[in-house]
């Protein structure tokens, strides 16, 4: 069978775009029960991000949106690719990005250049990270604990942790006449600068994007080129095989859990290092999200990517929405529709890349011929197969024998 089958990858690519089309088709079936126009609604998100009256503003948004889409969905990509569901995304990331950002605005550090600071800030929300993700592992292998239970319970935990750190009386600082509860400000030789794409506008894309696509690059070099990926993915499709083919199951559960949270306390530092400065009480929960970018994305770095782009068009394209009298949720349920369908629309498309495996081997085998002696017809039709009658030739006496077959070693014997 040839590696690039048309007839198996044409179902693959088929899939994503058939759940986008059911997305779209129960968002219409939503806005015509509300009294709106589908292609109205549709037609303004288009023109909105790609329209000629559009900006280079929306176009740096969308990217800016999308960087951290990446980040998590690739954290659990890396969980999926071993059959593990890491949930836990998002205590992982508000855990690291506060140490990250605390630590980054310590005094003790403003003798460290900023760029060593970056990249002390980079490891230490890693770290963290990957320590959360790691108590999740540690009880999965040891207590047999599932690491969707732990992590969602972990989530809250995380989550409550840092909304008790992130106050005045401890971590956090208040503005003089301010609300907003944060960190110390970075200085400004710790900020990652931006890049300017486009012309006639301010907005710059977040730097930290080139993290993130070094991060991907990694992904796929790690997942798909070396003798640690491939027990990854040999874990995940049949942990049986991998145990006899001696690698350790619970050494891989820690590995790829660890990973996955490492990666998972970076998904924040694209806005903090390079727009907010600073770690606020509002930083965004991606955990889930990443979920759906991930499904959507079939845990492949470029399709996360075109999944993380989709997304973030959706969630800045609604801006518009409320100018024409049209609810907003109505991207939610796109989102939502979406995840669901593309689930179905890739488990159908596995089961046609199956059937198509199998027919092609047949083709190339040939087909089997069953060969039953002394059944009558009507029992061989019940079961299903060919009766074929083949005369039973008496053994020759005059031939040869080999010591070898045991029925002729005794006869010599004898």
């Amino acid at each position: 069978m040839k590696r690039w089958d048309l007839r198996r990858v044409l179902p693959m690519i088929i899939a994503p775009i058939a759940a986008l089309v059911l997305a779209a088709l129960v968002s219409s079936a939503a806005l015509l029960i509300s009294g709106k126009d589908p292609l109205e609604a549709f037609s303004a998100m288009f023109d909105y991000a790609f329209g000629p009256n559009s900006g280079p503003d929306v176009t740096t948004e969308i990217l800016n949106k999308a960087t951290p889409y990446y980040l998590a969905a690739l954290a659990v990509a890396i969980g999926f690719r071993m059959g593990l569901f890491n949930i836990g995304v998002d205590g992982q990331s508000r855990l690291g990005i506060l140490a990250a950002g605390a630590l980054g605005a310590a005094s003790f550090l403003g003798v460290v250049p900023g760029p060593l600071r970056v990249v002390i800030m980079i490891i230490v929300a890693m770290a963290v990270g990957a320590a959360w993700a790691a108590v999740a592992a540690l009880l999965k292998v040891y207590r047999g604990v599932s690491e969707v239970i732990s992590t969602i319970m972990l989530n809250f935990i995380g989550g409550a942790i840092f909304a008790y750190l992130l106050t005045t009386e401890r971590l956090g600082v208040k503005a003089v006449g301010g609300e907003i509860v944060s960190t110390p400000l970075l200085k400004s030789d710790s900020w990652i600068p931006g890049m300017s794409l486009f012309a006639g506008t301010a907005n710059k894309m977040f730097g930290f994007a080139f993290v993130a696509i070094a991060c991907g690059i990694a992904y796929w070099f790690l997942v798909g080129r070396t003798r640690f990926g491939f027990d990854l993915r040999a874990t995940g499709l049949n942990p049986s095989a991998a145990v006899a083919s001696g690698v350790s199951p619970k050494r891989m559960v820690i590995a790829t859990m660890l990973l996955s949270g490492g990666v998972a306390g970076l998904v924040a530092l694209p806005e903090v290092l390079g727009r907010d400065h600073a770690v606020t009480t509002s930083t965004p929960a991606l955990g889930f999200t990443g979920i759906a970018i991930a499904l959507l994305g079939r845990n492949n770095p470029v399709g996360i990517a075109l999944a993380a782009l989709l997304w973030a068009f959706l969630d800045v394209s609604n801006l518009p929405l409320d100018l024409l009298d049209i609810p907003k949720e109505i991207v939610t349920i796109m989102q939502g529709v979406t995840v669901l369908a593309v689930v179905v629309a890739y488990e159908l498309a596995a089961r046609v890349g199956r059937r198509q495996q199998q027919r092609s081997v047949g083709a190339a085998t040939g087909e089997a011929a069953i060969v039953t002696l002394g059944i009558p017809a009507a029992i061989a039709a019940k079961l299903g197969v060919e009766a074929v009658s083949a005369p039973v030739e008496p053994p020759d006496s005059t031939a040869p024998t080999d010591p070898t077959v045991p029925g002729k070693h005794r006869e010599e014997q004898s």
